[in-house]
């Protein structure tokens, strides 16, 4: 499994990083402004899609099924693949033209502002990806289960690459407006799109694995997966929903200028509690805590999924539970430093990575690193989702995360509507971070319930975790206050950046030696419990 993880966490580091400089050039050619908001919320819907129905709830119930299949018989595992991929991208395609007439009804018929026309245009141009990368990503569930992960995890590295060079080559070397480099990226966002799916399907073909199309919804492998597939979808939804509601809400809360314009609420006249270009805001401090999540989190839930429900097809329940709590000390042993090291950076790297003094400016970093301390907490929250709903999955159980998920986008929009008058955007953020705590909560009481307790030594591990990332903390808040009288210009907040990560990098590292954490052990080794 530790190979499949590293895998996928070279080609998720790749893929972030570029992710971080197609955000650059967000901020610094479309801004925390109207058009920046108006390509977020556009680019959101598609990717909405892919983490339903791809990355979410297609690909949770195909892969334990395919392997329990794979394991009977490679003949049926062959029809489940090419009619689950049938399915999956004959769904999409009719949801895409359903979407378009939509979109269709909505720009002729409702009386939308400028922004809201640009909002039509752009997802109604991104709307096919949807399918392309659903489709796409059932692919890749195939390839992992064969224990191929290189290929899948390349595909967002050709997304990112894709996006940037169609911003850079139309703005920065031939000078067109940012209203046209939105359109000509939403365009290559599509041909992204294709080249993904040549990719996929040329490592299939080198497997032996030839999809085609084909339709037998009367196979019980079917019949399973989409009984599966129906309570994931509703949970990955409102999971989904969760960040879109933000967004939402961070656009509706939003003066037309600045924080201290009025809005009407039933009636009477309000300050907006946001300031324009609260989206933008929150779109790149998302982007900042999903690099750790994306590179460590979800790759190591993609990595012990497959370990996960061969195990549970085989009946073999300690097995199972002993990498679970594996990966579940892993999770937390990467998390913890990440949670806090963020919190130590956020604002000179956010000044660093974004701030140009026009489009984004001081107070736009000021506001993005408040949202950020806000997500940041939550990071362990949202590692240990990653792999407790693997779990469920893996067990056959996707009505679990489904419940709590409902639970979790009710009390987030409830928290939402309450802290951004207390604390901005910020509050935003802090309502998601505190919802993944109560989900995981719940999650771990209930396969303590059913299978007893976890590994034996998790408490002490936590402790250990606990003291250790506290050091690196005092050692990153200590470079903190050296380096404060710093200029602040892209030199001095590299260089404070770098002796910060280094610094407490080192501190943690030293220290969970010191005390022999369990956790810098698993890494060394490289290896998992019941690996």
């Amino acid at each position: 499994m530790f190979k499949g993880f590293r895998q996928i966490v070279s080609f998720t580091m790749l893929s972030r990083v570029l992710g971080m400089v197609r955000d650059i050039c967000y901020s610094h050619f479309f801004g925390a402004t109207a058009l920046g908001d108006a390509w977020i919320i556009s680019f959101r819907i598609p990717n909405l899609a892919r983490r339903v129905f791809g990355e979410g709830a297609a690909v949770s119930s195909f892969i334990p099924v395919y392997s329990e299949e794979l394991e009977n018989s490679s003949e049926t595992a062959r029809k489940l693949a090419n009619t689950i991929t049938t399915a999956v991208f004959t769904i999409l395609a009719g949801a895409v033209l359903l979407g378009w007439a939509l979109l269709l009804g909505a720009g002729i018929f409702s009386d939308l502002t400028g922004d809201g026309k640009l909002i039509i245009q752009l997802t109604s141009i991104m709307l096919p990806y949807a399918a392309v990368i659903c489709t796409i990503a059932i692919m890749a569930g195939i390839l992992n289960v064969h224990g191929h992960f290189s290929a899948p995890a390349a595909a967002p590295v050709i997304l990112n690459a894709f996006i940037i060079s169609a911003i850079l080559i139309s703005g920065w070397a031939m000078g067109m407006p940012p209203r046209t480099q939105v359109f000509i990226a939403a365009f290559c966002v599509l041909i992204a799109g294709g080249v993904q799916t040549a990719l996929q399907i040329y490592v299939l073909g080198r497997l032996g694995i030839h999809l085609r199309p084909e339709l037998d919804l009367k196979m019980k492998a079917v019949r399973r997966v989409m009984l599966l597939m129906a309570p994931m979808i509703l949970g990955a939804t409102v999971t989904q929903i969760n960040t879109l509601s933000d967004e939402l809400i961070a656009w509706f809360f939003s003066g037309s200028e600045a924080k201290g314009s009025e809005l009407m609420i039933f009636g009477r006249s309000a300050e907006y509690p946001l300031w324009r270009g609260s989206v933008m805001h929150l779109y790149l401090s998302q982007r900042l805590y999903q690099l750790p999540l994306g590179v460590f989190g979800i790759s190591l839930a993609t990595a012990i999924f497959p370990v996960l429900s061969r195990a549970a097809a085989r009946l073999e329940t300690d097995k199972m539970m002993t990498s679970l709590s594996g990966g579940i000390k892993m999770a937390v042993f990467a998390a913890l430093p990440c949670s806090l090291g963020l919190i130590v950076v956020a604002e000179p790297l956010i000044r660093l990575l974004f701030e140009n003094g026009r489009e984004f400016t001081a107070s736009d970093t000021a506001q993005s690193a408040g949202v950020l301390y806000g997500y940041a907490i939550g990071i362990t929250g949202f590692f240990l989702q990653q792999i407790l709903i693997k779990a469920f999955y893996a067990a056959g159980d996707s009505k679990l995360p489904a419940k709590t998920a409902c639970w979790a986008v009710g009390i987030n929009l409830v928290l939402n509507l309450i802290l951004i008058w207390v604390a901005g955007a910020a509050g935003l953020a802090l309502s998601t971070a505190v919802c993944s705590y109560l989900q995981v909560a719940v999650m771990l009481l209930v396969l303590r319930k059913r299978y007893g307790g976890f590994h034996s030594g998790f408490r002490p591990f936590l402790a250990k975790s606990l003291a250790a990332s506290g050091l690196m903390f005092a050692a990153g808040l200590a470079v903190n206050h050296f380096m404060a009288g710093l200029d602040e210009n892209a030199a001095f907040d590299s260089a404070r950046i770098a002796a910060a990560v280094l610094i407490s990098a080192a501190v943690y590292a030293g220290a969970s030696k010191l005390i022999s954490n369990e956790g810098l052990d698993m890494v060394l080794k490289r290896s998992l419990p019941a690996d």
